[in-house]
């Protein structure tokens, strides 16, 4: 599910993990003399003592490397100097404390401000006027940095805290204070000084991008083979690529039909990475489909609530590389920032180093560790004999290994619809559902009152507050007759983030160390809810051959998006390395990224090369700029937490201490949550135990 991360409303702010400012900053040059640095800190240490020297210095040169000519010269500068450094510990207290105070307001407002006018967009609410995709587009903390520097409130922050590399973080961290820590995190907050003009063009690039995304629906009624048959029932509606993937997991389940289904299904994916998908039946109800021939004409049922459009042209003319020309305008934006970015000048090492503060390499290592296990051929002849069948491409999304009996994905559908008919169902069944994880009936109440559920206009997605005084949101999709089994499913995922994101602003013990290190880790703190979602609807117990089972079915994910985090990353280095492509060019380039990734890793097991479906599917591809590796990060963190809870049997006492760790370094967190840093160890020993269990 597509997340949005702690800070993304305020992402012209936030700079999670920054190195160093710009020497030579586009638009600017520098203008501060190194004798000038010199004299000032000669003066400023016989004013505040010699023993402050080195914080003077290295609060001048920090300030300095953001200088621009529009600032001012040399004595501009030494004016804001003498005014904004700190004279002792109290001063910088002082600064401290308010930034701190003031920054969560500003955060939180902005997050509020945001989340409100990209409520149409987000919400299932009716129709979407060109208005409302102006209002989504707008990104209200856009000025915010240009703001700060031009009031001299950055620089002050910069004077008097340490900007800190990664290298510093993860070979010093340990030793850090919470204090260190959170005046680490203070200062990378202005790390980098990006125009306005830009963090809206990112903005709108990846609302544009979201929008797109959230309207790819398939009417499955309306697939069907050259005799007609149709396979699926009336009214369904699957968003790709969320939707359709969960269908072929749940479809192993449904009899004589699931396997037809399943094909059926991975003929709609493999037609929408190669981009000749008739246009036409992207959200249309008024078209039939046989994936197999391409053949669409007029439906000949009509199962939706709206009438057949008179000037509507029924061909199968493909969508015109749509896809991948949305990607691309994501790219194109995101490489706006560059610039601004000299010590990560991508945003490939934006989100390793910064974001994620794991280096590309130790994760595709990581990665490549899974992808490359001897485990993977045992796991997968496990799962060919449990079929009866060779395997085919979908069996990536193998989900027999969840233990649900003989119960059907309609059957699910019937539970969950009873249960919640509407999203404010959900809502006041949360303190319960809390309650069954393991959280006191205490916590469940306190934690359900920071909590609000949205029905969702594309599959869900949780927002979390970003003020003390404010309220997570989750969003989950709901169907007109109610919830079904898949909008369950997300929405409990949703309120693993939501109780973390909960757990980490109001209980951590400063809000500037707010959060997680990075996205993959709430992720997997919402894998662990998630991976109880039929325990909540009452459908499975936990025995020693059910948590072998889960072992086998969180490596077989992991397989499974390792290679998707792979053909992600490679799809951007590709970006950059031709940064005038066209659209056509990059769906050629990444269909030869998937079909190579796939014939490495995956054509030894499947017998089949140059498959393109299930690595190319993902519309976080299209959406999230380079999202898609936190998810097989996520699976791995998720088992080294569910190991910690299995041992302690203390699921709500673990996952709030955990929570409230904070953004410190990864694998400090992990070592204080479970007692190991991140990596596959835990699983690949875990799933050789587990292949002793289950034969």
């Amino acid at each position: 599910m597509p997340k949005f991360v702690r800070r993304a409303a305020a992402a012209a702010l936030v700079s999670a993990g920054a190195l160093y400012g710009l020497a030579a900053p586009p638009g600017g040059q520098p203008l501060v003399k190194s004798a000038t640095i010199d004299k000032l800190t000669a003066e400023l240490a016989a004013r505040f003592g010699e023993s402050e020297r080195p914080r003077i210095e290295r609060g001048l040169k920090q300030a300095a490397e953001f200088w621009r000519k529009e600032d001012g010269g040399d004595d501009a500068f030494a004016d804001m100097a003498r005014a904004q450094i700190a004279a002792d510990s109290t001063a910088r207290n002082a600064l401290y404390a308010r930034m701190e105070f003031a920054l969560e307001s500003l955060d939180g407002h902005m997050n509020e401000i945001a989340r409100d006018f990209r409520r149409q967009s987000d919400l299932d609410l009716g129709e979407i006027y060109p208005f409302d995709e102006v209002l989504a587009g707008y990104d209200p903390s856009a000025h915010v940095v240009d703001d700060f520097f031009d009031n001299r409130l950055a620089f002050a922050v910069l004077l008097n805290f340490p900007l800190t590399t990664l290298e510093q973080r993860l070979t010093e961290g340990d030793h850090w204070s919470r204090r260190q820590w959170a005046e680490a995190r203070l200062a990378e907050r202005f790390g980098k000084r990006i125009p306005a003009s830009v963090n809206l063009a990112i903005s709108e690039a990846q609302s544009n991008a979201a929008r797109y995304i959230a309207r790819y629906n398939i009417w499955t009624h309306h697939l069907t083979d050259v005799r007609g048959t149709r396979l699926f029932p009336e009214k369904q509606r699957l968003l790709a690529h969320w939707n359709l993937r969960d269908q072929i997991k749940a479809d192993y389940s449904e009899g004589k039909n699931g396997l037809a289904r399943q094909r059926t299904l991975a003929q709609v994916c493999d037609r929408i990475v190669t981009q000749t998908i008739p246009d036409v039946v992207v959200d249309n109800p008024h078209v039939d489909w046989d994936p197999a021939t391409n053949a669409v004409w007029l439906a000949k049922v009509h199962d939706s609530d709206t009438a057949t459009p008179p000037d509507m042209k029924v061909t199968n003319a493909p969508e015109p590389d749509t896809r991948y020309a949305t990607l691309f305008a994501t790219f194109q934006a995101a490489r706006q920032a560059d610039p601004y970015s000299p010590t990560a000048p991508t945003l490939i090492a934006r989100r390793f180093d910064e974001n994620r503060q794991i280096p590309e390499a130790q994760v595709r290592a990581m990665l490549e560790e899974v992808l490359s296990s001897p485990l993977v051929p045992r796991v997968a002849a496990l799962i060919e004999s449990r079929l009866g069948r060779p395997l085919e491409p979908f069996d990536v999304w193998y989900n027999g290994f969840r233990q649900r009996g003989a119960i059907t994905e309609e059957q699910l559908d019937a539970i969950v619809k009873k249960r919640y008919p509407t999203a404010e169902d959900y809502e006041r069944d949360i303190p319960n559902l809390l309650v069954a994880l393991g959280f006191s009936k205490e916590k469940a109440q306190y934690l359900a009152a920071h909590i609000v559920v949205d029905p969702a206009r594309g599959s869900g997605h949780a927002l979390g507050a970003q003020r003390r005084a404010d309220k997570a949101h989750l969003r989950t999709r709901v169907e007109k007759d109610g919830m079904n089994y898949k909008g369950f499913n997300i929405a409990v995922h949703e309120m693993g983030h939501n109780v973390e994101q909960t757990f980490s602003l109001n209980e951590v013990d400063s809000t500037l160390l707010a959060g997680v290190p990075n996205t993959a880790f709430t992720e997997a703190l919402a894998f662990v809810f998630q991976a109880h979602d039929l325990e909540l609807l009452g459908l499975a117990k936990p025995d020693p051959k059910a948590q072998a089972l889960k072992t086998l079915n969180d490596f077989w994910a992991t397989y499974e998006i390792a290679g998707v985090a792979l053909v992600d990353m490679a799809v951007w280095h590709w970006m950059y390395d031709h940064p005038d492509a066209t659209p056509a060019d990059l769906k050629a380039a990444t269909l030869g990224i998937c079909r190579d990734l796939w014939n490495r890793y995956y054509a030894p097991v499947f017998k089949k090369k140059d498959v393109v479906l299930t690595l190319g599917i993902y519309s976080h591809m299209i959406d999230s700029m380079l999202y898609l590796p936190d998810y097989p990060i996520g699976h791995l963190i998720a088992f080294q937490i569910e190991q910690q809870i299995e041992k302690s049997k203390n699921l709500g006492g673990d996952f709030e201490r955990m929570a409230k760790i904070g953004n410190v370094a990864p694998d400090i967190w992990m070592k204080e949550a479970t007692g190991a840093p991140v990596g596959a160890h835990a699983l690949l020993t875990a799933t050789e135990k587990a292949l002793a269990v289950v034969k």
